[in-house]
Parts: C-alpha cells; sequence; structure tokens
C-alpha cells in the first residue's frame, strides 16, 4: 500500500479546500490502486465523513496531540513515514510567517527538507504560491522548493514569482486547481436544498453573490484600507441595484465560515431583502454548493475558489480582485475584463461590470467553457505526474 500525507488546509470551513481535497483524491485514486491517504486536520470528523469513500485517515492537529495546527508532533510523525507527500492548495506564502496559527510557509520550511533527507519524495500538487513579499519568507519559499521532487503549479502569477525571487527546480509543470473537476450533488439533493431554502421559487433569473472578510488584506497598497463599512455598503447598495435594475432574484452563496460575518452584515442592509436567499457551507457541502452554482445565470464573487466552482459548473464569474490568485485565474480562463480592482472600486462601477456581464451571458459562456475545460484537464492529468512514485 503507497502511503500519502497531503498538506493543505482540510478544516470543512472553506469550500474550495474541501473541493481540493475531493478531487485530488478521486483524481489520483483513478489512476493508482491501494492507497492510504493520511489527511492532517483540525476537524477529523469532517475528513472522515466527507470523504468515506477513500482510504483516508484523518490525524487530528488538536493542541492535546502536541501540535499548534501543522506545526507540531502529529504532522512531523505522519509525513515522514509516508511514501510521498503532496503540498497542494495556496498555503506558500509569508503573510503572519511565524504564525502557526495561520502560516504554513514556515513550518512547511523545516519540514520538507527533513523529508528529502530522509528519501521521501515532496511534490507541491497543483499548488499555488505567494504572496512572498519579505527575505524570510523569500528564505522560506527557497527552502521548500529545493526540498521537492516535481513543483505542478497551478497558475503562471507562481511561476513569476519563483521567477521573480531568482528561484529554479528542474521540475516544474503546469496545473491547474484541483477543484475544477468538483462535480455537484445529485437532482434529488438539489431540489431537497431548494425546498430548504426556498430557491428558484420563480421564472425570474438569478445572479449569486459572494463577500469576503479579508476586505482588500492580500492586494492593499502604502497601507490605505478600502475598510470593512465601505465594503458592506458598496456591497449592499449594488445588489439592490442589480435587483431593481435586472429584475433578478439573488442567493448569496458563502464558501468559508469565517466569511458569514460580514455576508449577514451586508444581508442585513439590503433593502429588497424580499428577492435574497443565503447557501453556506457552514451549511451545506461543496458539491451543494455546486449544484446550486450550476443554475444561476452570473456570478458575482470575492473568494477565489468562489469563481473557480462556479465556472467549473458553467457559470461565467465577475469578482474583485481581493488575491493575486483572483487575477491570475480570471485570465487563465480569458475573463479579467469581469474583475475590477479595489481603487476602482465603486457602486456605479461594479454595477455596470455586473449589468454588462449579465447582459452578454451567453456569448461570455460560450467563449469561457474551452477555457476551462483546458484547465478541468489540466488539473486532472496533473495526477499522472505521480507514475514513477507508484
Amino acid at each position: 500500500m503507497k502511503k500519502i500525507t497531503v498538506l493543505g488546509n482540510f478544516s470543512g470551513r472553506n469550500a474550495g479546500d474541501a473541493a481540493i481535497l475531493g478531487c485530488l483524491l478521486q483524481d489520483v485514486t483513478t489512476l493508482y490502486n491501494d492507497v492510504k491517504f493520511y489527511i492532517p486536520t483540525i476537524n477529523t470528523r469532517f475528513v472522515a465523513e466527507s470523504y468515506n469513500e477513500f482510504d483516508v485517515e484523518p490525524v487530528s492537529l488538536l493542541p492535546w496531540n502536541f501540535s499548534v495546527k501543522i506545526f507540531g508532533l502529529p504532522v512531523f510523525r505522519t509525513a515522514l513515514k509516508s511514501d510521498l507527500i503532496l503540498v497542494t492548495d495556496a498555503i506558500l506564502f509569508d503573510r503572519k510567517l511565524y504564525n502557526p496559527l495561520y502560516n504554513y510557509l514556515w513550518t512547511l520550511s523545516i519540514l520538507l527538507p527533513k523529508a528529502k533527507a530522509k528519501g521521501i519524495p515532496v511534490v507541491l500538487y497543483n499548488s499555488s504560491l505567494g504572496p512572498v513579499t519579505r527575505p524570510a519568507g523569500e528564505k522560506a519559499l527557497r527552502r521548500v522548493i529545493d526540498s521537492a521532487d516535481a513543483v505542478i503549479l497551478r497558475d503562471k502569477e507562481s511561476l513569476e514569482l519563483l521567477q521573480h525571487h531568482g528561484i529554479e527546480h528542474p521540475s516544474i509543470r503546469e496545473g491547474a486547481d484541483c477543484a475544477l473537476n468538483a462535480a455537484p450533488s445529485d437532482d434529488h439533493r438539489f431540489v431537497e436544498i431548494c425546498e430548504a431554502e426556498g430557491l428558484f421559487t420563480n421564472d425570474r433569473h438569478v445572479i449569486g453573490f459572494n463577500v469576503n472578510s479579508y476586505v482588500d488584506a492580500f492586494v492593499r497598497e502604502d497601507g490605505k484600507t478600502f475598510g470593512r463599512e465601505n465594503l458592506v455598503e458598496l456591497y449592499a447598495e449594488t445588489v439592490d441595484r442589480t435587483i431593481e435594475n435586472l429584475d433578478v432574484d439573488v442567493i448569496f452563496i458563502e464558501t468559508q465560515h469565517m466569511d458569514m460575518g460580514i455576508a449577514n452584515e451586508v444581508l442585513a442592509k439590503i433593502k429588497n431583502s424580499h428577492s435574497v436567499r443565503l447557501v453556506t457551507n457552514k451549511k451545506y457541502s461543496y458539491k451543494d454548493i455546486c449544484s446550486v452554482l450550476q443554475r444561476l445565470d452570473l456570478f458575482v464573487g470575492m473568494r477565489t475558489h468562489s469563481l473557480i466552482l462556479s465556472s467549473a459548473m458553467g457559470i461565467p464569474p465577475v469578482g474583485i480582485v481581493t488575491y493575486p490568485k483572483n487575477r491570475g485565474y480570471m485570465r487563465t480562463i480569458g475573463l479579467e475584463k469581469n474583475l475590477i480592482e479595489f481603487r476602482d472600486l465603486s457602486v456605479d462601477r461594479y454595477t455596470e461590470i455586473i449589468h454588462t456581464a449579465f447582459a452578454n451571458r451567453e456569448k461570455i459562456r460560450e467563449e469561457m467553457i474551452p477555457n476551462v475545460k483546458r484547465e478541468k484537464e489540466k488539473a486532472r492529468d496533473s495526477a499522472g505526474y505521480l507514475e514513477k512514485y507508484f
């Protein structure tokens, strides 16, 4: 049996991360037999129940197991007894570098060289790198890359980051985000969700919205912030204008538990609340969320994986550049024109982009689908690069 440790952020709090893990497990087990996956997590029940069709063993990262998130005995012991380590998702950035409750890069810069010294292959698997802006972060990232047997990157921005810092590796491949191959729940489950939440109860078009509690933390310039209160006011007014001008219903689709606070603030300020519903991953799985996304006419999001999942379901996304990876992904699928920077963000401008995209949604979708299909194939093909380790 091949023992694989998968390192990412798999707490169940983020639907995008949950989709990454589900699709990775599916892609690998489709090609290879007799594989056991070790999944470090602070929520062992979530992993055990959500992925019970695979041979997974959750590894608890709770404090009484001598662990502070991934920094501690459980990850080091598990990873160093594995046959292969896969590092996935977008966990290699240097914000709050020395805080293991928030940052994984520093811990992995210690762990992965030890794995390499023991002859355990490390693969960055459909990973996204950065932001890395400080010398200490660059040093940590260099140690991670030097420890990797192969580097599969899911976006061009990650490669550009390596080039910017002068970090080289002999085996860099182009992959894509695992979550692109997420499958929606079946029609029976979709009907259950609609009945429970009052969704799609009339013939009006429906637009999805997603708001992010980080606001502009990852992209702000010169220390100037857009401000949480400003974003709440802007979002509420934008939703109201969209409902009134386009005669649509709105579903807020929140994919991260921590975003529920700001989502509720926005919902409380929307005047046309009778036309608004809420679906959240606090209640529904990523597959359930995908089943709702694929019935929308347009999706407006801030979280990167909300944009990824909507496009994976064939629904054109519109977004704000809340992370560099938002721009990177939308550029990849040919929809950078559907993005707005915080420095340009206003109700008038955001509404204009949304309304233009809505009017042209069928044409946008036709242009987007081939690009998304290509990225899906790249994400799936990454499993084939692991053949040498089996």
